[in-house]
């Protein structure tokens, strides 16, 4: 009887090393190459024209955003904090307002949140071409046009914001 516990304890170990080994190996094989960031054009609420291209060579946080959003102005005054402490490294915080409600004005309410990065507003086709389905979704972009990190919480305390800045100062 304790021969057969030992056997089975012995086989459940090796199974699970066989699986975690596959595991890793698994992953291992995954492109390491970061998707490019897909350019776009919008108008902001005054009716100037901002792109992508404005921020080209620039490590770059993208934010998509509601007004009506709850969760995006929780997460809003981390991500300005997180513009200010990398501006050296040259860190552009945008926005882009999408899915808004009629008469909404995007770049007031921000204005009126203590913010000053600018949004650009009616980019619902946008939000489409970066696979966006809900609010708030915010894209680490490095230098490079790289999307480094998709976040899709307003969760303030996680450490994978901090570790994406690092990432797309690099």
């Amino acid at each position: 009887m304790i021969y057969l516990l030992t056997l089975s304890k012995k086989l459940l170990t090796s199974t699970l090393i066989a699986l975690l080994f596959f595991t890793l190996n698994a992953n291992a094989e995954e492109t390491t190459v970061a998707p490019q960031a897909p350019a776009w054009q919008l108008k902001t609420q005054s009716g100037d024209t901002i792109s992508s291209a404005q921020f080209d060579g620039q490590a770059t946080i993208l934010h998509f955003w509601a007004t009506w959003c709850p969760y995006c102005k929780v997460l809003q005054p981390k991500l300005a904090e997180l513009e200010k402490k990398y501006q050296q490294q040259g860190v552009k915080l945008v926005a882009i307002s999408f899915n808004e409600d009629d008469g909404a004005l995007p770049q007031d309410e921000l204005v009126a949140r203590g913010y000053s990065f600018p949004t650009a507003v009616h980019g619902d086709e946008v939000a489409i071409l970066y696979g966006v389905s809900g609010t708030p979704t915010t894209f680490f972009i490095n230098k490079h046009k790289q999307v480094i990190f998709k976040y899709t919480s307003s969760d303030t305390s996680d450490p994978r914001l901090e570790l994406a800045l690092q990432e797309i100062v690099k």
